[in-house]
């Protein structure tokens, strides 16, 4: 009974109840609706990460067109990608038939070829999944969801082949010409599918979705619709981060056009010992600044693993779990940067060889200078000891560059108000504002390389209250400047020796800074940020990082660097 997420629902509404001294549940544990003389609820939606979420495989003809377009659209669905299948992703027939067959996923989405484009291709990635013969992960007993958003030439061949086998939904082509990506369709087909077909084999879920006002959506989509939330509200561009256990999904909504991804196998607990893998020990140990044993990394790291529930109870534990964040951080966005891509294949209009360059070089559209916002969820963020934790992580992993303001879920509401915001999108917005989003503050960081204590910008600060702030800015170095939250500060940035914090190289700027709960922070460590190979020296430069920032006691902190 306890796998029923009814009960799970119920055993939170009364702890709200508790609380608040009010009534939801009727004796038999429904909800009540509608509200009526403080009894009940208008409103009651939901979002679900039961069962590991929602796993999908998804296939094209192209690994970088077609197949990378299915990629985008079942992440940008909340989905956890299993594997992408292509025609010439390089394995044999026989190897893909049998990945197919043992990958058992909830779904899987089928696109190739533009309209009128290639029907062959299609044909034979179909006729491979259909020879696959895949069985769902939640039981054997009904038929697979598949979508298919491929070439519109090849739907009745497609029907015939697929309609026995599958629960088969046909949708507008993901590329109905390669200039044009089309991801909506499939996107809203696979969240009508995960309800109807994915959900309802879980204990408990058809009672459930009668009690929701809206389709209950896989979490990460929720947490999706709140970083489309903040863009839309600021009007800027956004990257976002939910840092779980077991995933590291990035976010970005960048000139209008929002990605996700998902690192699958990059957590701070269940997959702490993949990041530790993927990144190197050696990545991880230069984040800490005291003297530690590989081998004793290791071991944490494994524990860690294995009781994925438990939390540092030591400040050098809680160093190298932050450590590893950076590690986790960091790759996921280069993760993330594979994915928002310019479209491959399309013609562009009349390019020179300048911008040829330039495309080839920088596949991303992804610019670090261009993002306003960085915004941050998860355990390990949400609950850091000191704001000023998160704020250092984020800003070590991601290396923002010009004028960034720093944001964190308080207590993990992000994915709950996002949903909620598809039905009323300014109370969702009031409470995020008010009661969820935490402004850590807003980094400076001019881009270049100098030698250490180099002069590298001025910074004048005219504080609200009228007080003037003014500061060599050197490099290698890294301060606080105190302004609280939702304060303004006029600030004026003079850089030296061609670096550059948003104008453009050596170039004055004069803007508006706003403060948070850590305040404005001047980064002048350079970009890309880089560690001295010296281990005292490493140790000693973070020390007064770590120091200047106040991020942990100094009472604890001291002989460390020795």
């Amino acid at each position: 009974p306890y796998e029923n997420v009814i009960m799970g629902v119920q055993n939170a509404i009364r702890e709200i109840e508790e609380l608040k001294g009010l009534k939801f549940l009727s004796e038999e544990g429904k909800i009540i609706k509608p509200h009526s003389k403080g009894v009940g609820v208008d409103f009651y939606c939901s979002t679900s990460s039961a069962g590991g979420g929602l796993q999908m495989l998804v296939a094209g003809v192209i690994k970088t067109m077609t197949t990378e377009s299915a990629n985008r659209a079942a992440l940008g669905a909340g989905a956890i990608v299993m594997d992408a299948v292509a025609v010439d992703d390089g394995r044999s027939d026989h190897e893909k038939i049998d990945r197919i067959r043992h990958l058992r996923p909830d779904m899987i989405l089928l696109a190739g070829g533009t309209d009128g484009g290639t029907t062959t291709l299609v044909m034979q990635i179909a006729e491979l999944i259909s020879a696959s013969d895949p069985k769902a992960r939640l039981g054997a007993d009904y038929k697979l969801p598949l979508v298919y958003a491929g070439n519109k030439d090849v739907r009745p061949e497609i029907q015939s082949l697929m309609k026995e086998k599958f629960a088969l939904s046909i949708v507008d082509n993901l590329r109905p010409v390669l200039e044009v990506e089309n991801t909506e369709p499939s996107r809203m087909a696979i969240h009508e599918l995960f309800m109807e077909h994915v959900m309802s084999h879980a204990p408990g879920y058809p009672e459930l979705m009668k009690w929701s006002d809206l389709d209950i959506l896989p979490t990460p989509a929720g947490e999706g619709m709140a970083m489309q939330l903040i863009a839309y509200v600021e009007e800027k561009n956004v990257l976002g981060v939910g840092l779980g256990g077991a995933t590291t999904n990035v976010y970005s909504v960048f000139d209008g056009k929002f990605v996700r991804s998902v690192s699958a196998n990059l957590g701070m607990s269940y997959s702490i010992s993949n990041v530790l893998k993927e990144a190197g020990i050696e990545n991880i140990i230069r984040w800490v600044p005291f003297e530690i044993d590989k081998s004793t990394v290791v071991d944490i790291l494994r524990n860690k693993m294995i009781r994925p529930t438990t939390i540092p109870h030591t400040l050098k534990s809680l160093l190298l779990e932050q450590a590893v964040a950076r590690e986790a951080l960091r790759l996921g966005l280069r993760h993330h940067k594979t994915i928002a891509t310019r479209l491959k294949g399309a013609k562009a209009a009349q390019r020179m060889i300048g911008d040829m360059l330039e495309y080839s070089l920088k596949e991303t559209y992804i610019e670090m200078m261009k993002i306003d916002i960085i915004a941050g969820t998860g355990g390990l963020l949400s609950h850091a000891p000191r704001r000023v934790q998160p704020l250092l992580i984020l800003t070590d992993a991601f290396q923002p560059e010009g004028i960034t303001k720093l944001y964190q879920d308080s207590v993990f509401m992000m994915p709950h108000l996002g949903v909620l915001s598809k039905a009323f999108p300014e109370i969702a917005w009031n409470v995020f504002d008010k009661d969820c989003l935490v402004r850590l503050g807003t980094v400076i960081a001019p881009v270049g390389t100098a030698n250490q204590g180099e002069v590298v910008a001025n910074v004048r600060f005219e504080m609200p209250d009228e007080t003037v702030f003014e500061r060599e800015l050197k490099f290698g170095e890294i301060i606080k400047v105190p302004l609280a939250e939702r304060m303004k500060a006029k600030t004026a940035i003079s850089p030296k020796h061609n670096f550059d914090v948003g104008a453009g190289p050596g170039k004055d700027l004069e803007t508006t800074i706003e403060g948070g709960v850590v305040g404005a922070v001047l980064d002048a460590r350079g970009r890309p940020l880089t560690l001295p190979t010296d281990d005292k020296e490493r140790r000693s430069m973070l020390m007064k990082w770590f120091e200047s920032l106040e991020l942990y006691p100094k009472e604890f902190m001291e002989g460390w660097e020795k």
